[in-house]
């Protein structure tokens, strides 16, 4: 099949360009060709359709079984399943572009959305947009790639995990103890769902739940107890003038509004304590989540929020840290042609203001990037949906991408 690469001939130099545009074009329209939007919105359906529910991790094994299904059905290479997670390749050669994406959903608001359905140009359920539909994209778009014939100088690795919305651990973070994690990789994708923009950066978290113990006493004889809420109140001082300089702090990567620039101390997410309003509290607990820049330091941070809890128990929820790739890494800059080439708009770059599975690849040093069907503002909400045109669109771009970043 015909490759992307190009080999002037004498005499051709100067129109070495225009013949790379036209093998581009060729290339792009077969890829079109062989990326069946109707295959890809079955298999979105069919996911949908498995309730993959997370917390508390239902279903796991009834997505891990349609995902071996559809890798061995398309022919992929070394399809095995790695505990939760299943893994698959396509292509020839060392260096592997990984497309990682998670398989587990947010609790529904209403059954039915496990029900999936087409609604003119947009398909309807849960996981549809936050990713479902991207899962579908990235298989099929490793398929026609390697179809065509364009993965003759490396390997699309196929990673699909669960977990994700609780941080990973039998997900992500277990290959990464495993050592399987972004082994040889180049580069990572996961389809997150980014609006036509793409998340090269994330925000680190410090999610604590802080607890104060007291000693229950009825009101009339207050004096024999240990109010836990009062002795908490010095702590919940320091924490709000830690909080005042933290806000004041500002990232340089891109994310809009201008607010969101902001570093983050969010306090009392969570309170709760006391037993009745004529008790001293016994026991007063609340949440802490520091949300930290890519410029901030983890293990900082989460010590300046330690010390500020000095008699509490301390029960750590969330510690992961920031991440970053730069929007002018070759990667990046690759990705970036190929969504203007087929969206026909220029590419976009954001911090995301969560975390971002990208985190586990980029501590390796492997340039990663979001790019997805969906939209964030739908996802995990009772109205969730993908456009159809959208999961295409993609598939088509990491298909490209791929194909280009491994010849290269």
């Amino acid at each position: 099949m015909a490759s992307l690469a190009v080999v002037p001939t004498v005499g051709q130099e100067g129109n070495t360009h225009d013949v790379e545009t036209h093998n581009s074009q060729q290339v792009s329209s077969r890829l079109r060709e062989r990326l069946s939007e109707e295959a890809m919105l079955d298999l979105t359906k069919r996911l949908i359709a498995i309730p993959s529910e997370n917390p508390p991790g239902n279903h796991y094994e009834e997505c891990v079984g349609t995902l071996l299904d559809e890798l061995v059905r398309l022919g992929f290479d070394d399809v095995r399943r790695e505990g939760a997670c299943v893994l698959g390749s396509v292509g020839t050669g060392a260096r592997i572009l990984y497309f990682s994406g998670h398989y587990d959903v947010v609790p529904v608001q209403n059954r039915d959305q496990f029900q999936p359905r087409v609604q003119g140009a947009n398909l309807f359920g849960r996981g549809s947009s936050d990713m479902k539909s991207g899962l579908a994209a990235m298989i099929h778009a490793a398929a026609a790639a390697r179809d065509e014939g364009l993965l003759t100088s490396g390997r699309i690795g196929i990673v699909l995990v669960p977990d994700e919305e609780t941080a990973g651990p039998r997900g992500s973070r277990d290959l990464d103890a495993r050592g399987v994690l972004g082994k040889d990789g180049i580069g990572m994708f996961t389809p997150e769902p980014t609006g036509g923009i793409v998340w090269n950066a994330n925000r680190g978290a410090i999610t604590l739940r802080a607890t104060m113990r007291g000693k229950p006493a009825h009101v009339g004889r207050q004096f024999e107890g240990v109010n836990a809420f009062e002795q908490a109140l010095p702590a919940m001082v320091r924490l709000a003038e830690i909080k005042k300089e933290v806000e004041l702090r500002e990232t340089q990567y891109n994310i809009a509004p201008a607010a969101a620039r902001k570093s983050i101390l969010l306090l009392g997410g969570r309170s709760e304590g006391g037993t009745n309003f004529n008790v001293t509290p016994d026991r007063f607990s609340f949440t802490i989540d520091r949300r930290i820049n890519p410029e901030e330091n983890l293990e900082e941070e989460a010590q300046r929020v330690r010390d500020a809890l000095e008699g509490f128990e301390i029960e750590t929820l969330q510690h992961e840290a920031a991440a970053a790739t730069p929007e002018g890494d070759p990667l990046g800059r690759v990705l970036s042609r190929h969504i203007t080439s087929v969206t026909g708009k220029e590419a976009a770059f954001e911090m995301c203001p969560g975390l971002l599975e990208t985190r586990f690849y980029a501590a390796r040093g492997i340039p990663a990037f979001a790019y997805g069907p969906g939209l964030l503002t739908v996802s995990h909400g009772p109205n969730e949906f993908v456009s159809i045109r959208n999961i295409a669109q993609c598939a088509l771009i990491y298909a490209l991408t791929a194909a280009e970043a491994l010849r290269q």
